[in-house]
């Protein structure tokens, strides 16, 4: 019996499948099986293998052919497992050693002509086989995509005979390219190009810093989706851990390029169409979605009210606990889900709401039915709300005003929050709770008093009142400042909404 090594994905983890191929006496015809728990997918492999090898000059002997993939009772999908296969019943002919590719995490989908074509998951592949003492062989176009686990124990084939030729020692196959790291931001856009709106870039600022939740609500050109492209722009560099994680994400979903990590953070803006299972992830393979594709990264919403309300609802949960668990009949999944939400929306259907000469017949009645389309418990969640008013025409160009900021101005102050934040508590402010408010948002009786009368005066939930220390503590940090003052607690409660159907613009 033959016993090579692959792997299967489970969420971030990769767990290695031991693909054992045995060839038995006692047909009188060739007979071609593959077990343990297979998918179709998997068990498409035979006849892509079988064309493979006649390819190859050979065919399969009148015998029993059996590929068992181990353990029997984890379900295996994808086609990544064409190469281990095909591998195994290599060896099994004494074409390929054993003893050497055993040595080798396997994982890579074979064309009918025996090329070695690109599958899904190769970095984490290499994560886990870096980790655990293993090479790894993979399809020759992702090799530099191998190389970013930062090991050098790779096999990049294009074609099989390339596999053979190497371990017969005719033609050895060269390491693959290193990767490209380039955490240069490369953006065409500014916040300087952004007219007015002197509140909105100030609440933006303070998301930024803290990595708060934030939710704009203003009239159609009023410019909520050309601020919140720009937030990437004044955020902090990803640090190489980040990097990693966010590159493996992606390349468990196939969206890696295959030369370089994800080193700028991810801005994924989603269409209100999308499904459920497009924003949370899914499906038989248990893939991520767009909500751990912007891990590390900014999650916008546009036309918030236009999303459907079961699909807005998944958000609640990964919101708190930074992470998503996606559960299958026979697989649960498990990403990260630390994403920074941002989310914009007109106050009415027609948009226009507070304005006589372009608002619709109903306003204002249609607003409230409108705006309660978004559930109370996920607004709650939302630290920033803030209204973006029509820009006025006479900002669009003036010459005697002040320059705007430009994004490399104003992401110096995120950065030095950002500092203050890793080095006090380790993690940014939106994440604070529990003890550790307490600790790092100390607050005197006065600021207490004072705090408590506004909650109870605003209606305040019980998460909402942490959430106004948490963005106090924010623009503390924006400040330099080691306390929170009043200043603080004032600015915040004004960026929390006083109760629903509050939206209007003037």
């Amino acid at each position: 019996m033959i016993s090579l090594y692959s792997v299967i994905f489970n969420g971030m983890d990769a767990t290695k499948i031991d693909v054992q191929v045995q060839i038995s006496h006692g047909l009188a015809r060739p007979d071609f099986s593959i077990i343990g728990l297979a998918d179709r997918a998997v068990k498409e492999s035979a006849q892509r293998i079988i064309n493979v090898l006649s390819a190859l000059g050979l065919q399969l002997p009148s015998k029993r052919l059996t590929v068992n993939l181990s353990p029997a009772d984890v379900e295996k999908t994808g086609a990544h497992f064409d190469l281990p296969i095909l591998c195994g019943i290599l060896c099994a002919f004494d074409i390929l050693p054993e003893d050497k590719l055993s040595k080798y995490i396997i994982i890579g989908e074979v064309g009918l002509n025996g090329a070695i074509v690109k599958t899904n998951g190769v970095l984490a592949a290499s994560v886990w086989a870096n980790k655990n003492g293993f090479g790894i062989i993979c399809p020759g176009p992702q090799g530099t995509e191998a190389r970013l686990a930062g090991h050098d124990n790779i096999l990049a084939a294009n074609h099989v005979l390339e596999l053979i030729n190497h371990f017969n020692g005719k033609n050895p196959i060269a390491l693959p390219d290193a990767p490209v790291m380039n955490q240069t931001n490369q953006s065409n856009i500014d916040m300087a190009e952004v007219h007015g709106q002197a509140a909105a870039k100030r609440a933006l600022e303070i998301a930024a810093a803290g990595g708060h939740a934030m939710l704009m609500v203003g009239p159609p050109g009023s410019g909520k989706t050309m601020l919140a492209s720009r937030l990437a722009t004044i955020l902090p560099e990803m640090t190489a851990d980040e990097i990693l994680e966010t590159s493996v994400i992606y390349s468990i979903a196939g969206g890696l390029d295959n030369k370089s990590l994800v080193s700028q953070r991810p801005f994924r803006s989603v269409h209100h169409t999308s499904s459920p299972v497009a924003l949370a992830g899914g499906g038989s393979d248990a893939r991520p979605g767009e909500i751990s594709l912007a891990h590390n990264g900014v999650l916008f919403l546009d036309e918030l009210p236009e999303f459907n309300r079961a699909t807005l609802e998944i958000l609640r949960q990964p919101m708190e606990s930074g992470k998503i668990m996606i559960s299958r009949a026979r697989r649960n999944a498990t990403y990260p889900a630390q994403f920074q939400l941002i989310a914009a929306m007109n106050p009415c259907p027609c948009g226009h709401l507070g304005n006589a000469a372009l608002s619709c017949s109903r306003a204002p009645r249609c607003a409230e039915a409108y705006q309660n389309k978004i559930s109370g418990p996920l607004l709650d969640r939302i630290d920033l709300h803030v209204d973006v008013d029509a820009v006025n025409p006479w900002e669009m160009k003036n010459d005697n005003s002040a320059p705007a900021e430009s994004s490399a101005t104003i992401r110096e102050r995120v950065v030095r929050a950002r500092a203050a934040q890793i080095s006090r508590q380790g993690y940014v402010n939106a994440r604070l709770d529990g003890a550790d408010l307490e600790k790092h948002v100390p607050l005197s009786d006065e600021l207490t008093n004072f705090l408590n009368m506004a909650a109870e005066k605003m209606g305040m939930s019980a998460r909402g009142y942490n959430r106004i220390k948490r963005i106090a503590r924010t623009i503390a940090d924006l400040r330099g400042a080691e306390n929170v003052e009043m200043s603080d607690i004032t600015e915040a409660l004004s960026y929390r909404p006083t109760n629903r159907g509050k939206y209007s613009v003037k």
